[in-house]
């Protein structure tokens, strides 16, 4: 199996996905090969990818969700209590800071500017004004320091999960992640982990390269993903990770 990060990683800078790597994925799966997407991504904002890349699964939401074609298969998020404690917790922090969370039903979101937003347009506006009452799988918030969202990580026993080159922290189940959710893909599909190449560029896909058989970064990927994997492929505006599997893996399947 394939497994690839979106942003950064196999979509360009511009968000664009060549031709090439359509191909590739699409001779993957003609060979046998499972593929699909593990992204920090709500579905809802990786939906557009997925369409063109026609993965055979989509792991979303930091690895807490996961889904067949669409279909939401399974999950790992907090209870309605921690979910509630949370969302208030941060809103104590100021109650103007955005914020997000996933529930199975939908995607709830504090902001005004929802129409105009080109990713989460579908979400659901909320304010949070009263209990969610809802199991979330992933709450998101702009917060001022890192110090502040590394406390509510240790008071509410989860993850926290940074993204480069962003003030936006995730939160997720501490038994949640991208590596979890392939664990249990993996099982599923009764292959091994030594079977899985895995491509990324960002901290929350250094575990994933570390767990997979083969841990793959991108050339533009943060210092803390190069030491960690075991091959640097060229970067995702040349198309580094469609090169990697024509090259490595698409060959050996044409040669035996």
């Amino acid at each position: 199996m394939i497994i690839t990060d979106l942003d950064m990683t196999v979509l360009h800078t511009d968000k664009s996905i060549s031709k090439y790597t359509q191909d590739i994925f699409k001779k993957c799966n003609e060979n046998g090969i499972y593929t699909a997407v593990a992204t920090a991504r709500y579905y809802i904002g990786a939906e557009k990818y997925i369409n063109i890349l026609n993965p055979n699964y989509e792991i979303t939401t930091d690895g807490t969700m996961t889904y067949k074609n669409g279909e939401f298969i399974y999950g790992t998020g907090f209870d309605i209590d921690t979910t509630d404690k949370i969302i208030q917790e941060i809103l104590s922090i100021d109650t103007n800071l955005e914020l997000t969370v996933a529930t199975d039903k939908c995607i709830y979101w504090n902001s005004k500017n929802i129409a105009e937003s080109p990713v989460l347009y579908k979400v659901v506006y909320n304010d949070y004004s009263s209990p969610l009452n809802e199991c979330a799988y992933k709450v998101v918030a702009e917060l001022p320091d890192k110090s502040i969202a590394e406390n509510i990580g240790a008071k509410y026993d989860c993850k926290v999960i940074s993204y480069r080159n962003e003030s936006r922290y995730g939160f997720i189940n501490i038994n949640a992640g991208k590596v979890q959710a392939i664990c249990r893909l993996a099982e599923f599909l009764d292959i091994q982990m030594s079977e899985i190449t895995a491509f990324g560029d960002d901290l929350n896909d250094v575990e994933m390269l570390m767990e997979c058989g083969y841990g793959i970064a991108v050339e533009n990927a943060v210092d803390e993903v190069k030491k960690t994997a075991n091959f640097i492929c060229e970067s995702n505006d040349n198309d580094g990770v469609a090169k990697y599997i024509d090259k490595y893996i698409l060959h050996d399947t044409d040669t035996l």
